[in-house]
C-alpha cells in the first residue's frame, strides 16, 4: 500500500510539474487555450499502469492545484469540463480495447478540447465559440498523437516496473 501511495504522490507531483512547464510554454495558433496536455501523460499513465479511480483522484487533484496555483475560478471550470470529459472517454475507450494507447490518447485530447468549448459556451453565453472546434479538434489531434506516443513508451515500461515490485 506505501508503495501505491508513494507511486501515486509521485504522479501527482509529476502531473501538477508538468502543468506548471505547460504554462511557460507560448503556443501561439490565433486560438485561446491551445496546449500539448503535457499532464495527460501522466493521467494517461496512472490509467494503464494503477486504476480509473486512480486516474480520477489524480485528476482532480491536478485540476485544483493547477487552477488555483497558476489561474482562477474560470481555468477550474474549463480545465474540469475538459479534464473530467476527456478522462470519461478515455476509460471507455480504454475498456473497448479496440484503441491504441495512441488512439485512447487522442480521443482524450479531441474531447479535453470539446468540453472546454462547450463550458465556454455557456459561461459566455453564445454559441458563436463553436467556430472554434475544428481548430481545437485538429490541436487535440496533434497534441493527442505526441502524448499517446510518448505515454505508449512509458507505459510499456512502468507496467513491468510496477508489476515487479507491487506483486
Amino acid at each position: 500500500m506505501a508503495k501505491k501511495t508513494a507511486y501515486m504522490g509521485m504522479l501527482t507531483a509529476l502531473a501538477f510539474v508538468f502543468s506548471y512547464i505547460e504554462s511557460l510554454l507560448p503556443i501561439h495558433l490565433g486560438v485561446p487555450g491551445i496546449k500539448l496536455g503535457l499532464a495527460n501523460l501522466v493521467v494517461m499513465v496512472a490509467l494503464y499502469t494503477m486504476s480509473i479511480k486512480a486516474a480520477f483522484t489524480l485528476s482532480i487533484v491536478r485540476i485544483i492545484l493547477t487552477a488555483f496555483t497558476f489561474g482562477n475560478l474560470s481555468a477550474v471550470i474549463y480545465s474540469f469540463a475538459g479534464g473530467m470529459l476527456s478522462l470519461a472517454i478515455m476509460i471507455l475507450a480504454k475498456k473497448l480495447d479496440f484503441f491504441s494507447v495512441t488512439g485512447v490518447s487522442v480521443l482524450g485530447g479531441v474531447f479535453h478540447n470539446l468540453g472546454q468549448i462547450i463550458a465556454a459556451v455557456f459561461v459566455a453565453e453564445t454559441v458563436s465559440l463553436l467556430y472554434y472546434l475544428p481548430v481545437l479538434i485538429l490541436s487535440g489531434t496533434v497534441a493527442g498523437v505526441f502524448i499517446g506516443i510518448i505515454s505508449s513508451i512509458l507505459i510499456r515500461y512502468l507496467k513491468s516496473y510496477v508489476n515487479e515490485r507491487w506483486d
